[in-house]
């Protein structure tokens, strides 16, 4: 059985990004390397994971695209949902995010908003699908 346990996002800084994480969501580390180049958060069923661009070079020898805030971000977004988005969003501002779209509730009634956070990732705040 296959099972999706994680994603990684490759940071300019593991702490500075574990500590924006757990800020603006209320996650909490779940584990760091001694050397601080790999991290993880306790967020729900499947772990966030922070790697840092260096150890993401030394896996990847040829590279990669590095997100950026100062461009637009990837075609793919993680999502955590939430009863409160737009009080999520305001906690996630205050603690660096930038906001690309304001909550607008759907056709099907979910609400949803997105922000970036401190190296540019997109994620989409939104109520539960019922």
């Amino acid at each position: 059985m296959i099972k999706f346990a994680y994603t990684i996002l490759y940071v300019q800084d593991v702490v500075k990004t574990i500590t924006f994480y757990e800020r603006a969501f209320g996650f909490s580390q779940k584990f760091i390397t001694h050397d601080h180049s790999y991290a993880e958060v306790i967020s729900g069923e499947t772990t966030l994971s922070f790697a840092s661009k260096t150890l993401a070079l030394s896996n990847l020898q040829e590279g990669f695209i590095e997100s950026n805030i100062n461009e637009k971000p990837f075609g793919i977004e993680i999502g955590f949902t939430t009863d409160d988005v737009a009080n999520t969003m305001k906690k996630a501002v205050e603690a660096g995010a930038v906001i690309c779209a304001e909550p607008k509730t759907k056709p099907w009634g979910q609400v949803v908003g997105y922000v970036r956070d401190l190296d540019g990732f997109l994620i989409e705040i939104c109520t539960p699908m019922v």
